[in-house]
């Protein structure tokens, strides 16, 4: 049980990764089709943080509420490199997002997660799919 915890909060921090780079993406870009779907994706990624840490206090665990020690090492080179301005750039940017932060958090649930758990976390990564489908619509 403790490393099924352990392993949904791995999975909880690369959500709240995804809601702190969509903040940043929302705060530099000009289009506002962009904008309205950039905030979507942030309010699925807060829906998921919330279902995962529920999950979690389900198992009698205490969920994570930020993007722990990598993550915040990861937001800092970020900030560091800065942030993309221009809608192609911001568009790239939140997809390669997306699939890298799905791929991570796939590796970290690869464990033994029971049937519910692993239902919850299947969801949100296809959920992340249609994220990049509806990034890209506005690269074509």
């Amino acid at each position: 049980m403790d490393e099924q915890i352990k392993e949904l909060n791995a999975f909880l921090e690369g959500e709240f990764m995804g809601i702190h780079a969509y903040e940043h993406y929302i705060q530099n870009t000009q289009d506002e089709a962009v904008k309205k779907d950039l905030q979507a994706i942030q309010q699925n990624h807060k829906m998921h943080a919330i279902f995962v840490a529920e999950r979690i206090q389900n198992l009698g665990g205490t969920a994570v509420d930020d993007v722990g020690l990598v993550g915040a090492f990861q937001e800092r080179v970020a900030q560091v490199k800065g942030y993309p301005k221009d809608k192609e750039a911001i568009i790239r940017g939140a997809i390669k997002g997306e699939e890298f932060g799905s791929d991570m958090m796939a590796e970290f649930v690869k464990g033994d997660l029971d049937q519910e758990s692993q239902s919850i976390v299947q969801s949100i990564l296809a959920e992340h799919k249609k994220h990049i489908e509806m990034l890209n619509k506005h690269l074509q």
